[in-house]
């Protein structure tokens, strides 16, 4: 099979692990209804956890970060001449899949967990800095999407840090970033007024 169609593999298995957003999928199965028609309609794991908590936020963890690792693996195995690239281009597909799934209507998730994800696959150092900086954020205002926001540039920019020898990996990096930051563009404008909810994970309920 020659290197564009073992690209291609990638991307198509990329994005089909990628429509099984755990926020949708375990809203079905537990709740017995969307999560998109509760909270913000948003199928990621801050608005299921705000709608339902409990344990099976945990199977929403476990299915988004799960498809990444399956995804990036089998690229691997698919294109084992650079897997950086086979790992990065599935992984972009993931989050394409996970935001846009084509089985649930293309309404998905911001890919901030897929994001994650991929950062711990790469470099482990990547997660090891934005992570800690979304939690600082998120404990002192209790604003996810600021966290998410802010922990996504600094992944755009230690992705060029990184992988500065490897101009394709950390430009795919930085339009993850750029993607995850682009998906939170209504949540920015509620943070200009002053109007975004903040999570309390004691509890779930919103607080205005």
């Amino acid at each position: 099979m020659s290197m564009i169609l073992r690209i291609i593999a990638c991307v198509v298995l990329g994005y089909l692990f990628g429509t099984l957003n755990g926020a949708i999928v375990i809203s079905k199965l537990t709740q017995h209804e969307d999560v998109r028609k509760k909270g913000s309609g948003n199928a990621g794991l801050t608005n299921f956890l705000r709608s339902y908590g409990g344990w099976s936020t945990l199977l929403v963890i476990v299915i988004d970060l799960g498809k990444m690792v399956a995804a990036c693996l089998l690229a691997t195995l698919i294109y084992p001449e650079d897997t950086d690239i086979a790992k990065m281009t599935a992984g972009v597909a993931v989050q394409f899949g996970h935001i846009f799934p084509i089985f649930f209507g293309l309404h998905g998730g911001k890919g901030i967990l897929c994001s994650a994800a991929l950062a711990l696959i790469m470099d482990w150092r990547i997660f090891a800095i934005a992570f800690p900086l979304f939690v600082i954020i998120f404990v002192l205002t209790k604003l996810v999407s600021l966290g998410s926001i802010v922990a996504a540039t600094a992944y755009g920019v230690l992705f060029v840090v990184f992988f500065a020898d490897k101009p394709v990996v950390w430009a795919m990096g930085v339009f993850m970033a750029a993607l995850a930051i682009f998906m939170h563009r209504s949540n920015i404008v509620r943070l200009i007024k002053g109007e975004e909810r903040k999570t309390h994970l004691h509890k779930s309920k919103n607080e205005e």
